[in-house]
């Protein structure tokens, strides 16, 4: 449809603005466009001209239009929300602020919003994702922190809810997947500390039951291995301990004899503590000990001296989110939705 087609209300100056809410009758009323046309716009129908949509659209963000969710859902069954479940330690440490900017660019151009619903310490992780869907509050939800076998996972599964997890797990169903590869980041680590020299390399592990925490300790076993070293994980301290507790695990590591030369880091603030420890340890990084960390901005760089990285994107893993999430509300199976990306390691010489 040309500008040519337009209705002639549509074509000139716009109508007056009713009073009261905005709806669809109010942009009918003010471009001309019959009702239905003004849905589809809104909603990225494909056989209208885009300059329609633009136009509709233009004016509806104008006039403050908002869709009434709760009418939608009982005409649809539709929400057009995606549900995103984010720890808030997981928000301030910029994780889900980046997951967030590639997921919203997934869906910048479709009819769907994200939501972000916290799961707060103390409450259990499958909670949030029960609320969700005995509630029809979204059409998918997306999740971090993916365990070995994530009851949430089968939750979703038997409720037969469209859902895409960031990170793998064991359960024998395939389920959609974004996940980095942990086991080869840590074996690609070790051989580069192996290179600068540390016969004795360890790492502060996530949470046992997460499914990546196995795929560390495997790439980290294997490469080791064969390289003839030693290699121990980190007791006592996790990724979720306070940053002072890995700080001091570390110094004290350090400081006996039998301590590591080198460190391979899951996160960058695990790598600050880990950088810390060894400091207060006497121990030059980069000379006397080694770091091979993940890093997922830029403002790691600033504080990172000595330390080797390899970058995680989590920007975009939001954009394969939301695209996998999308592919499996409109009814597309499971099969072959596991995105799993590849670390490239970049080394300073």
């Amino acid at each position: 449809m040309s500008e040519d087609d337009l209705p002639a209300a549509a074509k000139g100056k716009r109508g007056v603005k009713p009073s009261g809410k905005p709806t669809l009758k109010t942009i009918a009323q003010m471009t001309g466009f019959a009702v239905t046309t003004i849905s589809r716009a809104l909603n990225n129908a494909p056989e209208l001209a885009q300059e329609t949509r633009d136009r509709v659209q233009k004016i509806a963000a104008e006039i403050g239009y908002l869709p009434d969710r709760a009418a939608l859902r009982l005409k649809t069954g539709r929400t057009n929300v995606i549900a995103l479940v984010l720890e808030p330690d997981e928000q301030i440490y910029g994780f889900g602020s980046s997951i967030v900017t590639g997921l919203t660019e997934a869906v910048r151009d479709t009819a769907y919003h994200v939501v972000i619903t916290p799961l707060f310490r103390n409450v259990q992780p499958i909670e949030p994702i029960k609320h969700i869907v005995r509630n029809r509050m979204a059409d998918g939800v997306i999740f971090s922190k993916a365990e070995s076998f994530d009851e949430r996972i089968r939750f979703l599964i038997d409720n037969d809810f469209p859902f895409v997890s960031h990170g793998r797990t064991n359960w024998p169903e395939q389920h959609a997947s974004v996940d980095f590869n942990n086991e080869a980041y840590a074996y690609g680590a070790v051989k580069r500390l192996v290179q600068k020299g540390c016969r004795k390399v360890s790492i502060v592990l996530p949470e046992s039951a997460l499914t990546y925490t196995d795929h560390l300790k495997t790439g980290m076993a294997r490469a080791a291995g064969e390289a003839g070293i030693e290699h121990e994980f980190a007791a006592d301290v996790n990724l979720g301990s306070p940053t002072d507790a890995i700080r001091n695990y570390v110094m004290k590591r350090t400081k006996r004899p039998d301590g590591p030369d080198g460190w391979v880091c899951a996160s960058e603030v695990s790598a600050l503590a880990v950088i810390g420890g060894l400091n207060e340890a006497g121990r030059v990084v980069g000379q006397t000990a080694h770091v091979v960390a993940k890093q997922s901005s830029q403002m790691f760089a600033q504080f990172q001296p000595g330390a080797e990285t390899v970058f995680e994107d989590f920007v975009d893993a939001g954009r394969q989110l939301g695209a996998v999430l999308l592919r499996r509300i409109t009814g597309e199976g499971p099969e072959g939705l596991q995105q799993l990306t590849e670390p490239k390691f970049e080394w300073k010489d």
